[in-house]
């Protein structure tokens, strides 16, 4: 079963240390997936460009309670925890350092929905990083109650968990090990809530003590994640560990292309630009849009604008190569002042791309910016016909209510690609769509003004 997991992990190894660039992207892509989903799995209804927005920048997007964006940052401090105590080889696992995980992930008591012993719906109010005083019985599909540790036994079933896992840890195969620990917290549910959570972190505890990426368990194969389980509690392991296999084949396979310096962007897929789609007509009817002022766009572009702007240049440099001279600059226009002419490289003001934009944005704030942007232009082709050349200028446009996303080149004028209020920030969805819908265009303007000597 676990042959393809050796050779990947032997590959693994052999690609450390990681250089530092490298690394960062990795650690982002799995500190995102797995906050993300993880979250995701137990109801959380943050999407990834939101939960991005929320754990990269600090922002929030989106109509969601209060607890849901508290708890996706709760998670991630717990991830963080998890990944540092993993390192620490001397430290055994021990029942204080899961009530803890419970307690940063819940945040603080609440209340909630419950069932009784005899099947009642009641409410129940649930303390943080306490083992359950009350059954925590759930209803299946069927109707039947699928009975947890009682509270008596639980302190008891949670002392015996630890002794077998210090027993066992250096004896089972890492896999092995992760899945059943994971399988057995579940099937005790010592806590009032956040079982399920606590459980994929104490998977990813013992995967990355072993020197293993973590392991995402995917929102959208939930149904898959629920059946293995189901049949744990029947007594036929091997296909959750099996499971649980496979998804650290893709994590092993996501941190070997990080390592060769590959991509490991997920991108283009046809959901994403269905959610943005839907996003941005839903956005059209919000009736809570305000007049943008100057500190809007200051906040606008130093957290959507720069990481457009950092995207677009990471994607748009692969061409560079191709032509003998490459060039980026920032222009900007301010209102009742000429816009910039991209034809004739007129109008508007320049802004040399090597200068730290937060910085220069914060210093400049008492400009009255109408159009702020990113001009890339390419010059020489290298090939045939060597007087290919072409700009792309992309840029926000702020109006009164609103900014849009906008983008003009010399070759095929005008695309116009969203619009959002003032209170909201681009999403990553929103990035990747444009940055990826500019690169295409770019690649087509090239493929069908290139020739070669035998045509």
């Amino acid at each position: 079963m676990f042959d393809h997991i050796d050779n990947l992990e032997k590959e693994w190894r052999s690609l450390q240390p990681l250089e530092s660039g490298a690394k960062k992207i990795l650690d982002k892509k799995f500190r995102l997936e797995f906050n993300y989903n993880s979250n995701h799995l137990e109801g959380n209804t943050l999407t990834y460009g939101e939960t991005e927005l929320l754990l990269i920048f600090d922002d929030t997007m989106g109509n969601h309670t209060m607890r849901e964006y508290e708890e996706m940052k709760a998670h991630d401090v717990a991830f963080q925890m998890v990944e540092e105590s993993a390192k620490d080889k001397e430290r055994p696992l021990t029942e204080q350092f899961i009530k803890n995980l419970n307690e940063i992930l819940l945040v603080r008591p609440f209340w909630k929905d419950a069932i009784t012993p005899n099947g009642d719906n009641t409410r129940r109010r649930i303390s943080v990083g306490n083992y359950k005083e009350f059954p925590n019985s759930v209803r299946l599909a069927n109707g039947e109650i699928f009975e947890y540790a009682s509270p008596t036994d639980t302190p008891m079933e949670m002392q015996e968990l630890i002794e077998w896992y210090n027993s066992e840890e250096g004896a089972l195969y890492p896999v092995t090990l992760a899945a059943m620990l994971h399988y057995k917290f579940v099937r005790i549910h010592p806590f009032d809530d956040g079982n399920g959570r606590v459980s994929r972190l104490l998977l990813n505890y013992v995967l990355l003590r072993n020197g293993l990426p973590p392991v995402i368990i995917k929102s959208s194969d939930k149904a898959n994640y629920l059946r293995v389980l189901h049949l744990a509690d029947i007594g036929d392991y091997e296909p959750f560990i099996a499971y649980i296999a496979e998804q650290l084949e893709w994590s092993l396979n996501i941190a070997i292309k990080a390592a060769k310096g590959e991509s490991i962007e997920e991108e283009g897929d046809i959901d994403k630009e269905i959610s943005l789609l839907k996003k941005n007509l839903v956005g059209k009817n919000k009736q809570r849009a305000h007049i943008g002022t100057p500190n809007d766009i200051l906040r606008i572009l130093s957290v959507s604008g720069i990481t457009l702007f950092e995207k677009l240049i990471k994607t748009l440099s692969q061409f560079d190569d191709l032509f003998h001279t490459a060039e980026r600059r920032y222009i900007f226009s301010e209102k009742n002042s000429p816009s910039y002419d991209i034809q004739k490289r007129a109008g508007g003001r320049m802004v040399v791309e090597t200068v730290d934009l937060k910085t220069w944005l914060e210093a400049h704030k008492e400009f009255n910016i109408q159009r702020f942007g990113m001009e890339f232009n390419w010059e020489g082709y290298k090939l045939l016909p060597p007087k290919l050349n072409f700009r792309v200028y992309v840029f926000f446009n702020f109006e009164k209510y609103f900014y849009s996303i906008e983008r003009v080149t010399t070759y095929d004028g005008l695309d116009h690609y969203l619009e959002n209020h003032y209170d909201d920030q681009l999403s990553m969805d929103d990035i990747r769509f444009t940055v990826n819908d500019i690169s295409k265009t770019a690649i087509k303007y090239i493929e069908e003004n290139h020739y070669d000597d035998n045509e």
